[in-house]
């Protein structure tokens, strides 16, 4: 097998490890979605997600002032909402009601759950040390919502510039893991 070389600017698609979600923030009484995929499992219980978010995204001041979020989960038949939340700044328009979704209240902190979505984990902002130089928030995960009647959640992975891949094939193999 001949290898060619890979622009570095690419790299995330390969180790992108999904899903893309919708997080979303409240700061001073206004709720806001953004589209993330740069985020990762750091811890099992309590559950800790470490993400990255942009200081020019609008979130990226909700959720460091707030220090609540939730993270979303949406499936494949939500991609093109999904790209314009994206694409869209909550600086100038309300997402929710753009793309029509629907804000739930949370129970554990301020920003809402989009009922839309098959999953929802309400976060509070474990560790913030690495904000400042990366970007990087980690989350711990104070309660998690899913949709029973979803078994097999056709979910987003991003792999850039607009291509994704929806998780297909489950396969479950013999582990000691628990």
């Amino acid at each position: 097998m001949a290898k060619k070389s890979f622009p570095l600017s690419r790299v995330y698609g390969l180790l992108e490890p999904g899903p893309v979600v919708l997080v979303t923030t409240a700061h001073k009484g206004v709720a806001n979605i953004m589209t993330m995929s740069w985020l990762t499992m750091m811890e099992f219980e309590p559950p800790l997600v470490g993400c990255v978010i942009s200081g020019r995204n609008h979130s990226f001041d909700a959720l460091r002032a707030s220090r609540e979020c939730v993270i979303n989960i949406p499936t494949a038949e939500l991609a093109q909402k999904v790209v314009g939340v994206g694409n869209s700044s909550g600086r100038k328009v309300d997402k929710f009601a753009k793309f029509g979704l629907t804000a739930m209240p949370a129970t554990l902190v301020a920003p809402p759950l989009i009922d839309e979505c098959y999953a929802n984990l309400e976060c509070k902002v474990a560790d913030s040390r690495l904000v400042n130089k990366y970007n990087f928030f980690v989350l711990e995960v104070v309660k998690a919502w899913i949709e029973p009647s979803v078994k097999n959640p056709r979910t987003l992975h991003h792999r850039g510039n607009g291509v994704f891949i929806v998780a297909g094939a489950t396969i479950k193999l013999a582990s000691k893991m628990k």
